[in-house]
């Protein structure tokens, strides 16, 4: 329950399956209160709802309206388990999965509302990789004209993000293409959905939307590319907001939703990712956070600019005001070993599971705990959702080398597990030579809950792991941000040594392992390396693409 003179601020985390809420107190970041609203819709994979228009091949697509539902069901049920009086909130802060975009019209109405049967007037889900042959031609292009910006992306932009899906949305349809007046990220959507004042914020501007040094690319760039898409960011907005800034004020209509006051401070819009470092108190140079769920988002600050291979983009003031931010990633963990689980584990293995109490997950984890490094004869390619860093290639594929007819479920769960931990030692080794030394790994996500999983973290990595001291990073970031934007803290980094918690050496190496280990990685890094150039697994895609169609 509150106490008299608290103030409290609620975040809201919008995440890939569902939203969440949070009420924190603005003294000490105590959590008062949460709850949780699936997404009607889910993943939009296979066939737009209703008209049942059939999807391409790498598509993933969102409902605006689940978005809504969230601010409508979670955000009361939060407040209500908080037992906190609406009018002690001051603020509400919120966070996005990172290139989330929408086309709309001029006043936000999304065009899925007025066009549902075209797949390109929904918006288009952070893990929407159907734009990869886009992503490829303003890739060469942008190498051969030597544009300015590209070695702020680690040498390549990706196909999840804004200039990718807009290019597909264009030569794939042209008349959503113009009547789409905004393209927006669901980041900023949501922003406007609270307060009715449009507003871009700094962190996805400049990670997704390729804004640097003040601009976006060229029109001569964009029309290199087609002529019709010199205009496109018209599209997008020129006035950046700053991270921790104030948005505007909750609307009428924006409280009936919520169940909170009219005019209670909105915090610029963020990503989830980003969000989460404060969440971590861990917004200081040196300090890399990894965001473990169905994919990981590496984000740490630096007081150094450099040009590191593969990072998803350095941006000034990104994740705090005043230092660089760099980000990193890969596009597949806690989903890889989801589809592991859903589609390769024979019946038995539930059955057994299931008189142990256990899931699947679980019992598979124990068994492959059982088992000294390296015993099962196996190493793979963390590529099952493509390569974010340091490739930046989502065409590639998952492979697992060393299988015989000995090779059980749980040889290869670990095997996968494993993978993830080269990929994220990969990213870690790359900042590193580039000159952005890493001083401290910090852990937040889902992924928290497996504990050999962080022990296998910790020995690939040979470096102890600190972990969030919170089960809702996102949310929680968010609602620091809300602090400062209400001006109960006066700017981030403040807000989050009084708000934001982690657990450092909460793992750390064990050296006969990690020596292990090292084997292992350099036959993963031989792997990588031969496959890297996308050859076989790009012609093997393009057959099951031709197949599919």
């Amino acid at each position: 329950m509150s106490g008299n003179g608290e103030r409290y601020v609620v975040g809201v985390d919008f995440g890939t399956l569902s939203g969440r809420a949070v009420v924190v107190r603005v003294s000490d970041g105590a959590e008062l209160g949460g709850a949780v609203h699936e997404y009607a819709h889910g993943v939009i994979e296979d066939a737009l709802p209703g008209s049942g228009v059939r999807l391409g091949p790498d598509w993933a697509l969102q409902s605006p309206q689940d978005w809504i539902d969230v601010l409508r069901h979670a955000v009361p049920e939060a407040l209500a388990a908080s037992g906190v009086p609406p009018e002690q909130v001051i603020g509400v802060g919120t966070d996005f999965t990172a290139c989330t975009v929408l086309p709309a019209t001029a006043d936000g109405v999304p065009l899925c509302e007025s066009r549902p049967d075209r797949p390109h007037a929904w918006p288009k889900l952070w893990k929407h990789h159907a734009a990869q042959p886009h992503a490829d031609r303003i890739n060469a292009l942008a190498a051969e004209r030597g544009e300015p910006w590209l070695p702020r992306y680690g040498g390549r932009i990706s196909s999840e993000w804004e200039f990718a899906k807009g290019l597909q949305v264009l030569e794939e349809d042209p008349e959503t293409y113009a009547l789409a007046e905004r393209w927006i990220e669901a980041a900023d959507w949501i922003i406007w959905q609270l307060t009715g004042v449009e507003t871009r914020n700094v962190c996805t501007a400049g990670y997704k939307g390729v804004f640097q040094d003040g601009g976006y690319p060229s029109d001569g760039f964009l029309a290199a590319l087609n002529p019709a898409f010199a205009g496109f960011t018209g599209k997008l907005g020129r006035e950046l907001a700053p991270l921790g800034g104030l948005a505007g004020r909750l609307t009428a209509r924006a409280a009936g939703w919520t169940g909170l006051p009219e005019g209670v401070a909105v915090a610029v819009g963020n990503v989830d990712a980003h969000v989460t470092a404060t969440a971590a108190d861990a917004v200081r140079p040196g300090q890399m956070v990894a965001i473990m769920g169905t994919s990981t988002c590496h984000v740490m600050c630096s007081d150094r600019l450099a040009e590191v291979p593969g990072m998803c983009g350095v941006v000034r003031d990104g994740i705090v005001p005043g230092l660089w931010g760099y980000e990193a990633g890969q596009s597949a963990v806690g989903d890889i070993l989801a589809w592991y689980v859903d589609n390769c584990v024979p019946a038995p293995y539930a059955g057994r599971a299931a008189e142990r109490g256990l899931g699947l997950h679980e019992y598979l984890t124990e068994l492959a705990a059982e088992q000294n490094v390296g015993q099962h004869g196996l190493v793979a390619l963390d590529w099952h959702g493509g390569n974010r860093s340091i490739l930046v290639d989502h065409t590639l594929s998952g492979v697992i080398a060393g299988q015989t007819l000995a090779t059980r479920p749980e040889d290869v769960y670990r095997a996968l597990i494993e993978a993830t931990a080269y990929g994220a030692r990969l990213i870690v080794e790359t900042f590193e030579s580039s000159g952005v030394p890493v001083e401290e790994f910090v852990v937040a996500g889902g992924l928290l809950r497996n504990p050999f999983l962080m022990q296998v973290y910790a020995d690939v990595l040979r470096r102890p792991l600190s972990v969030i001291g919170s089960g809702q990073g996102p949310a929680l970031g968010s609602a620091i941000h809300a602090a400062v934007a209400a001006g109960a803290h006066p700017d981030i980094t403040a807000a989050a040594a009084a708000m934001g918690k982690r657990v450092t050496d909460a793992y750390l190496p064990d050296e006969k392992r990690a020596d292990a280990y090292d084997r292992l990685y350099a036959e993963y890094r031989r792997l990588h390396d031969h496959f890297a150039d996308g050859g076989m697994l790009h012609r093997l895609r393009a057959i099951r693409n031709e197949a599919s169609a």
